[in-house]
């Protein structure tokens, strides 16, 4: 996939909203680059990958490519508590896939997320995997998913061919309403 492909298959999800993004599980950023190309250009970005190496190649190539972009670079695992502001977004391409325990992570994640704030998630649409997609999350699964991890129903948004695993798919969902 290219930088095109990367862009139509979260345009969809991220086109409205604020402008307060992160990008989790970010690797060199192909997504983080696309949220550049689609967010206004007041917008922030943070991107987060436990990789430093990839930080610093993502940041070189967002330099070259989207120089007037403002994105934050934090090396963290997102698995974990995470120190960001209050976020209108968040975008996690082919991350989920590496998290056995998906429920804890995603409701972490819905707790970054203003009222109405979007995940959009980039996945395999599978449900079993291999070496190196050990945890992929199909979309049926991400529909039954969401509602236990405080999103509301997941709208699907693209799907594409993939060589591995057959397809991969684009959705976005709301952070459910907070009761209280």
């Amino acid at each position: 996939m290219n930088h095109s492909d990367h862009v139509a298959l979260i345009r969809e999800g991220v086109a409205g909203a604020g402008g307060e993004w992160a990008d989790l599980g970010a690797g060199e950023g192909a997504f983080t680059l696309a949220l550049a190309d689609l967010l206004d250009p007041a917008a922030r970005i943070h991107s987060v990958d436990l990789d430093r190496g990839a930080l610093h190649r993502q940041r070189r190539a967002m330099s070259r490519q989207f120089p007037g972009s403002s994105v934050e670079y934090l090396a963290a695992d997102f698995t974990g508590p995470l120190d960001l502001p209050p976020l209108d977004g968040v975008v996690m391409a082919n991350s989920l896939h590496f998290v056995r325990a998906k429920e804890e992570v995603l409701a972490r994640i819905a707790g970054l997320l203003r009222p109405g704030g979007r995940l959009v998630i980039v996945e395999y649409d599978a449900d079993r995997g291999n070496a190196w997609v050990p945890y992929p999350l199909s979309f049926t699964s991400w529909a039954e998913l969401a509602p236990r991890s405080g999103f509301g129903t997941p709208r699907l948004l693209r799907t594409v061919p993939s060589r591995f695993l057959g397809r991969m798919y684009s959705a976005v969902s709301e952070v459910a309403p907070r009761e209280g």
